[in-house]
């Protein structure tokens, strides 16, 4: 099988991945626009990679020098973007690097602008996970970071697509892109359909003012503390390396901080509201709650409490256990009146101490439902452009979604099935070479326009095996004769087929007709023409116009 460069060199670096001591098995770490081949990351010890041969399209920015002086030194991925300033779709194609399908995976993108134009317009833009819509991005100041991430399964162990398209706000960026298997997280983070999208993870800790990953964290969660808020009173334990995790694994520096309600300007209930005007997320929340006892109470004290949501009960009573993790999980179906959540953890009547919540992490729910294009005409079509260097801007799924069709390609869509590569125009796009086998294995395809290349060789006889091919047009290349005479014969049975009269050879031409000539010469020149196809499945009018000398 042909390979384009840029899927030869995924794949290396996959291998690379997969083998580089600096990496737990599966992780991928991409610095997006970075001119440094790979590096090692200073906090995390993950070897980064350049984006190249990840994508096709784009062009390296640096942010400008102001920004990078507010940088961290462990956050040396947003020093560089890969801008997209051609195109409405440009893509990343990853491979699921543990190839299993039953394997869930966290993939994150990270954004900072850093008026790397000099516009000083922070662009908005949307992102899709393969042919489904992931989320906006809303960047809106120049040294905001913005992570989207979100924890799902592969519809494909073959390929991941990873894309940024432009809806007219600025030219869509990236800074990098880490992709992470979720290998022991089968019991955690599960919803009963769907994907879960991030929306907020906390660590309620004041003592900190940066964010917390690996290798503090063994799945690379990015904790951002909670930090500011007079609501809130602090308390911490030296023990925290002794506190007992559960599956969710969460850090020691996060579970032995917690915050309780500041009872001096408020009551000793601890409330926390969430804000989700600015997403594009849909209805409905789940929320982790982790909670651990950090003070050895005495005999005559309790702490107990209970969690609602928008006014509703979702647990409790609850008492949290010394120096052992729990985690309770509750959903919202959506915002209060005013637009927003509001969370309260209530202490009950038989509690002496206020309620407590170590870290809380908000995703939301979204249904991947979009049909991928059938693998095998994926296969082929990306033979096929690997096999000529086709140079037009075919990136992500060939048919879906329908607004970002790959130019030139005509699909089927309807109901549950997914789409199937119905037609190919590649006229006039620099083609060389023989006719590859490739088109063979486009079984659903009904018309092929290879017409106005440079295309040498005979005419293979396995165009004739394209049971539902209705019209081909191979007219001005280099191609030779003879014509497979079982080309000639399905011509006779509705095949539209155009060619150059010298590929005729010596072929007897049909008898006369009221639609064909007495020679073969003039058979094959026809006058111009144009043919309306209608697919089988949904009314999918395709417009053909062939043309003769």
């Amino acid at each position: 099988m042909v390979l384009s460069k840029y899927f030869l060199f995924a794949t290396l670096l996959m291998a690379l991945v997969q083998g580089d001591d600096n990496n737990p098995t599966g992780f991928l770490s991409i610095d997006c626009g970075s001119l440094d081949s790979s590096y090692v990351d200073e906090t995390t010890g993950f070897t980064y990679h350049s984006d190249e041969g990840f994508t096709e399209t784009g062009e390296n920015r640096e942010i400008v020098n102001a920004y990078k002086v507010q940088l961290q030194t462990n956050e040396r991925q947003f020093r560089n973007v890969r801008s997209f300033p051609e195109g409405i779709r440009n893509c990343y194609t990853l491979k699921p690097t543990l190839g299993d399908q039953g394997t869930r995976y966290m993939i994150r993108a990270r954004f900072m602008y850093g008026n790397y134009d000099n516009e000083n317009l922070a662009p908005t833009f949307d992102l899709y996970l393969g042919v489904d819509f992931w989320d906006t991005v809303l960047t809106q100041h120049a040294w905001n970071r913005v992570n989207k991430e979100i924890i799902f399964f592969p519809k494909s162990d073959d390929h991941l697509y990873v894309c940024l398209v432009n809806t007219g706000h600025g030219f869509p960026f990236i800074s990098a892109l880490e992709l992470r298997p979720w290998v022991d997280g089968n019991q955690t983070y599960v919803s009963k359909s769907g994907s879960l999208g991030l929306f907020q993870r906390s660590d309620l800790n004041p003592a900190i003012d940066q964010v917390m990953r690996y290798k503090e964290d063994v799945y690379d969660r990015l904790w951002s503390p909670l930090t500011g808020d007079n609501r809130f009173v602090p308390i911490n334990t030296t023990k925290g390396n002794n506190i007992t995790k559960n599956i969710y694994q969460l850090p020691s520096p996060i579970m032995r901080t917690a915050y309780e309600p500041n009872i001096t300007i408020h009551d000793d209930n601890l409330g926390i509201l969430i804000d989700p005007s600015n997403s594009s997320a849909p209805l409905l929340y789940y929320f982790y709650f982790h909670f651990a006892e950090i003070q050895e109470l005495r005999k005559n004290e309790s702490r107990e409490f209970t969690i609602s949501i928008n006014g509703n009960l979702t647990h409790g009573p609850l008492v949290p256990i010394y120096l052992v993790t729990n985690t309770v999980i509750s959903t919202s179906g959506g915002t209060n009146s005013d637009g927003k959540i509001h969370v309260w953890l209530n202490r009950t009547q038989n509690s002496t101490k206020p309620p407590l919540l170590n870290a809380l992490e908000v995703y939301w729910l979204t249904e991947f439902t979009q049909q991928e294009t059938n693998q095998a005409d994926v296969n082929a079509i990306q033979n096929i452009k690997s096999a000529y260097q086709v140079t037009k801007n075919w990136q992500g799924d060939p048919c879906a979604p329908k607004a970002f069709l790959w130019d030139g390609l005509g699909c089927s869509y309807g109901g549950n099935s997914s789409p199937r590569i119905i037609s190919l125009n590649l006229s006039s796009s620099g083609l060389n070479g023989v006719i590859s086998p490739y088109f063979s294995d486009l079984t659903m395809l009904q018309a092929l326009d290879l017409s106005n290349n440079s295309l040498s060789g005979t005419v293979p006889e396995f165009l004739a095996n394209l049971s539902s091919l209705r019209i081909l047009n191979l007219k001005k290349n280099k191609l030779e004769g003879p014509l497979p005479s079982a080309l000639l014969e399905r011509s006779n049975d509705g095949l539209s087929l155009s060619v150059d009269a010298n590929v005729m050879g010596n072929l007897t031409p049909p008898p006369t007709t009221n639609q064909t000539s007495s020679s073969a010469e003039d058979w094959c020149r026809k006058n111009k023409f144009v043919v309306s196809l209608v697919a089988s499945v949904e009314a999918f009018l395709l417009q053909f116009v062939l043309s003769t000398s």
